[in-house]
């Protein structure tokens, strides 16, 4: 369709009297059928993940076309010296938008007449009245691909008499279910059930049922937990989802993580970095920047940098900034409440020890203190610091005077390891800027 789109586009263009170069435009559609590559895959529009849910399909299409406008405009702008029709590249892109309107309309009414005309939802059951299986049937049922024919019994039913058979009621209750057209019964089962199930498993098969087992740990786990597989054999449980544990993701971070600090560091540290230097020299002796070991991912320790906005003293590694601290020089404290202290750790970032989004780094005296005493303290070392974060953003920067105040800055920690998105990092991102504009509170 993009190629279709390209290329239909492009003879318009030319009825409309616009000049257009057949030979360069030919190398131009390759790389436009590349970059689509990129963006859909960097969105993850084509996996299994994206295309379950329809606003999942929705939402992946236009982030993919907004990138490939972005990438491709920029190729056209910076590789081919000007040498292409803007008047083409808006005609495209609203060709091409329009299409993919016509597209994702298309699909999406023929799933519906699939599901609701046709009855091509496929038809589930239920066996088992577990607190796993109450939440498997609050799923079923908001489905709307899934025809939920309900519970056949309680885990009473799912594991075979003293005799060594199945129930008769629920022998009853799976031919009922097979005649009306279920396919596939999903069992919430504890694992140490498995052993007892045998008749049911052999009349499931006679009645040409597939049955589905998942794994009821509520009485064993009360945190939420993920089930992995290493090597598609071993099942593995892990105690909370972590996005950055899949290599693409943190391709996805590291990349936009590079990007985004040589844009900085290039437009922006190139010019204010003297001017800086040259404030803080001015005001007090000792070096620009100020460098400090701090806990990075892990829990192993690197050199952080910051602009220097305290006099020179021996406290440095030890005592927090408070508010009023006489050791903060003038241009220090401008430099602080503006968070342009900050700004040398984008060579951190570029040096791979620092993100640009993630949990604060402390200092390692802090560390040793409050893993301690605060629970899952540590679990925010699992990720790169960052510069900034989800915690600050909400408010939580600065000192922290009493224990509740790193007990909130771990919980947003914790809640943006395992709600990752390349999306929730630019929404900090921008939530950070906003904050810089204003001033902050804490920022002292």
């Amino acid at each position: 369709m993009l190629n279709a789109i390209y290329i239909i586009a492009f003879e318009l263009a030319k009825l409309f009297g616009v000049v257009m170069n057949d030979e360069l435009s030919k190398y131009h559609l390759i790389i436009c059928s590349l970059l689509w590559l990129v963006s859909s895959t960097f969105f993850g529009l084509y996996t299994i993940y994206g295309s379950r849910k329809l606003e999942r399909i929705y939402r992946g299409t236009w982030r993919s076309v907004a990138m490939h406008f972005v990438l491709f405009t920029c190729y056209l702008l910076f590789f081919n010296e000007g040498d292409f029709s803007r008047r083409f590249l808006l005609l495209f892109y609203c060709l091409l938008g329009a299409a993919f309107l016509a597209n994702r309309f298309v699909g999406t009414a023929i799933q519906y007449v699939a599901i609701n005309r046709f009855s091509a939802a496929k038809k589930v059951a239920l066996l088992g009245g577990n607190s796993t299986a109450i939440r498997l049937a609050s799923y079923l049922e908001r489905h709307q691909s899934i025809n939920f024919y309900g519970s056949l019994g309680g885990d009473e039913l799912i594991y075979d008499t003293k005799e060594g058979e199945l129930a008769p009621v629920v022998a009853e209750r799976l031919a009922e279910a097979a005649e009306y057209g279920v396919k596939e019964v999903y069992v919430a089962i504890q694992p140490n059930g498995m052993p007892k199930v045998t008749s049911l498993v052999a009349e499931a098969e006679r009645l040409c049922l597939r049955l589905k087992f998942i794994p009821d740990f509520g009485a064993q786990l009360n945190s939420p937990y993920v089930i992995g597989y290493m090597g598609g054999e071993f099942p593995i449980i892990t105690l909370r989802n972590e996005p950055l544990e899949q290599m693409s993701n943190r391709f996805k971070k590291r990349a936009f993580d590079v990007a985004f600090s040589t844009l900085v560091i290039l437009l922006v540290m190139s010019w204010l970095y003297p001017i800086i230097a040259l404030l803080i020299k001015l005001q007090s002796p000792g070096p620009v920047l100020f460098k400090q070991l701090r806990s990075g991912r892990n829990d192993e320790p690197y050199w952080c940098y910051k602009f220097r906005s305290m006099t020179v003293n021996e406290e440095s590694d030890e005592k927090q900034a408070t508010k009023g601290d006489v050791r903060i020089t003038k241009i220090g404290a401008f430099l602080r409440r503006t968070s342009l202290d900050e700004m040398p750790q984008f060579f951190n970032v570029l040096m791979g020890n620092m993100s640009v989004v993630g949990p604060r780094p402390h200092m390692l005296k802090h560390t040793e203190e409050y893993k301690q005493i605060i629970g899952q303290f540590m679990v925010r070392h699992f990720l790169k610091p960052g510069i900034t974060g989800w915690a600050q953003v909400n408010g939580f920067r600065g000192e922290t005077k009493e224990k509740k105040d790193m007990e909130n800055r771990v919980k947003f920690d914790i809640f943006y390891l395992e709600n990752w998105s390349a999306m929730f990092d630019l929404r900090i991102v921008f939530m950070t800027i906003i904050n810089m504009l204003r001033g902050e509170a804490n920022a002292y």
